[in-house]
């Protein structure tokens, strides 16, 4: 079959809740992937961080296929053996307290949710049902009805309401903002600390340390979602060290899979985790030993390899270079790590016909509000990979 044969299968019988570009891919490896008629890409999205590790890792692999041999589920019913060394590993890594396994993002913030409102009623005092979680603009934290009640993004809202309450919106990167919106029915705040679906959007310097300090003096509870930013993605094992702050409540996923099987979970360094009780909260699939497994590996060999170190240096220099690309469309050029950002002017008809000429050149990228091409490469890429990279790049603008 040819790509057009596959794109007809997916047009058929397939929801249309997705835009890809049109190339279907069928192998990877490392930072490269290959198409069904057989041409090479380098990967610039990396699953949206979910593959930091690179593709097919084979550490991650052999752990998979060792542990699908043995034990993959046992529900929460029943302990398994991959479990405690998991806790015991990511609070470690992590310097957490406590930890809550899910398997997707989204399923990981509605967890919080759920922890911080009992936590809120049970320690901080708030009445029943009162409880307020603060929230940002242009925030991006999943998909489920309540998650997308608080979005300010028209698509993701449109047409689902009606909508979880609760929930208080201000301004991104505004830390008087938030200030301001704190009452004493205010339990939590939820925040980005780089806006990724947003277009990669950095808050001023200082900014979560101010929110350190105004969630402490109001005793409210800092949760910060690294599920994109988190594992090395932007230089640092997590994106609240560049402020030299820690989250009372971290959640990640994406990487922690290694991009092989959907792992998440709630990191803990305040007694948060505390107020939930047998069946208040779980997951059939949470905390399963194949999830537990392939965690484990994909935290060790993030660490033993020197990704994160690698991500900074390398981020560094992709910035740098795209930087040196001198083209009026181009509006800003902005990162972090490895999450980096090229913004063009509107007048440049969008982003998606760049993603498209990139595709051409065997670069696999993709857009974002319209006018923004994100660059998020696998943690493994080398020098000569962002080179070659940089001149295709170059190349078209």
């Amino acid at each position: 079959m040819k790509t057009q044969d596959y794109l007809d299968l997916e047009n058929e019988y397939g929801a249309h809740n997705y835009k890809p570009l049109d190339v279907v891919l069928t192998r990877g490896e490392g930072v490269w992937v290959w198409d069904v008629d057989g041409k090479k890409y380098l990967d610039c999205l990396a699953a949206y961080s979910a593959v930091n590790q690179g593709h097919c890792h084979p550490e991650i692999m052999k752990t998979m296929m060792d542990q699908a041999r043995k034990l993959t589920l046992t529900s929460r019913a029943f302990r398994n053996d991959q479990l405690g060394y998991f806790y015991k590993e990511i609070c470690e890594l992590t310097r957490s307290h406590k930890v809550l396994p899910m398997n997707s993002g989204a399923e990981a913030v509605e967890t919080v949710i759920k922890a911080v409102r009992k936590w809120s009623y049970q320690v901080k005092g708030i009445p029943e049902d009162k409880a307020e979680i603060i929230v940002c603009a242009n925030n991006f934290h999943g998909r489920t009805i309540t998650i997308v009640g608080f979005s300010t993004d028209p698509t993701a809202r449109s047409g689902f309401g009606p909508f979880t309450p609760g929930f208080k919106i201000i301004p991104f990167g505004d830390a008087d903002a938030l200030e301001a919106a704190i009452t004493p029915n205010t339990a939590g705040f939820l925040v980005e600390p780089i806006q990724g679906e947003a277009g990669v959007i950095i808050p001023p310097d200082g900014y979560l340390k101010a929110a350190r300090e105004i969630c402490d003096r109001h005793n409210v509870v800092l949760i910060l979602d690294e599920i994109q930013t988190g594992l090395g993605r932007t230089g640092r094992l997590l994106a609240e060290a560049h402020e030299g702050i820690e989250a009372d409540l971290t959640l990640v996923g994406k990487a922690l899979s290694g991009g092989f099987y959907p792992v998440s979970a709630v990191l803990s360094n305040k007694e948060v985790m505390d107020v939930l009780q047998p069946g208040e909260h779980g997951s059939t699939f949470g905390g399963n030993p194949l999830a537990c497994a392939i965690a484990r590996t994909a935290m060790r060999v993030l660490m033993e390899e020197k990704m994160i170190e690698n991500a900074d240096e390398m981020g560094n220099y992709f910035l740098a270079g795209l930087k040196k690309i001198q083209n009026p469309l181009v509006k800003e050029v902005r990162g972090r790590g490895l999450m980096i950002a090229m913004e063009l002017v509107p007048e440049a008809g969008g982003a998606r016909q760049f993603c498209y000429q990139l595709a051409d050149r065997g670069i696999l990228c993709k857009e974002t509000h319209e006018n923004t091409i994100r660059f998020a490469p696998p943690l493994v890429i080398s020098k000569e990979d962002v080179d070659w990279a940089l001149e295709q790049i170059d190349g078209i603008f």
